[in-house]
């Protein structure tokens, strides 16, 4: 018995599938990647299956995260650019001190 519960976008190839299923005789929560590609369309190997016993656990778990727990704040994303942008000039050259190579 497999009841898809539903999907998540992970980008253009890949989507999160979240499914009720019985593996193994054993009933439980699957979380796997399901990857289109010319390559391959199916199941990945990436995910997780979280048996139906642990069930209560997980969801209060997941029910605990806060909304602003998965904000992301300003001086994060300014220090994750400010990061991006130094290892693109160290890159290019971009940051180098011509006059002081002659």
């Amino acid at each position: 018995m497999e009841k898809d519960i539903g999907k998540i976008k992970k980008n253009d190839a890949t989507d999160i599938i979240i499914r009720v299923d019985d593996y193994g005789g054993k009933k439980g929560i699957t979380i796997r990647e399901y990857a289109k590609t010319e390559k391959y369309t199916g199941f990945t190997k990436s995910g997780t299956r979280i048996p139906a016993d642990h069930f209560l656990e997980f969801r209060e778990m997941i029910n605990s995260i806060q909304l602003e727990d998965l904000k992301q704040d300003s001086s994060s994303t300014n220090n994750q650019q400010k990061a991006l942008d130094n290892s693109k000039s160290k890159q290019t050259g971009d940051d180098v001190d011509e006059e002081s190579l002659m």
